[in-house]
């Protein structure tokens, strides 16, 4: 059986990517490996095995186009009103909070945000099936 183990995203500036995923989620490098045309960059943290791999191509200057193809990271946190006020208290711009209730039926709460490159992360409270 397969088991995810990360996602890559391209990123411009791996400085701006780390510090965002670091004081957004609590990421850290646990791992970079440096290439002549690229560098990888493996975010992750003690809440789980899964990664975010970062790749910067060295030498690119130009935001990348995320077309119509890219969808988003999800994590989930525990209290998700307190990590929305933290947000917005440390000026990471998250979108407002939501309560997916088809039919009147509490699928999930969850608020987006986006990265420095424009990837959206969906921040889901931790509930039913988003654990």
């Amino acid at each position: 059986m397969a088991k995810a183990i990360h996602s890559m995203i391209r990123v411009l500036d791996e400085d701006r990517s780390v510090a965002f995923y670091r004081q957004a989620f609590g990421l850290e490098v646990a791992d970079r490996l440096d290439f002549d045309d690229f560098t990888l960059v493996y975010m992750s943290n003690a809440e789980s095995d899964f990664e975010v791999e970062f790749t910067v191509n060295k030498g690119r200057t130009e935001p990348y186009d995320l077309g119509d193809g890219y969808g988003h990271l999800a994590v989930s946190v525990e209290d998700l009103d307190a990590e929305h006020a933290r947000f917005e208290r440390e000026g990471l711009a998250p979108r407002k909070l939501v309560e997916f209730a088809p039919g009147g039926t509490l699928v999930g709460r969850f608020f987006f945000v986006a990265d420095p490159d424009g990837y959206q992360i969906e921040v889901l409270e931790r509930s039913g099936r988003f654990k």
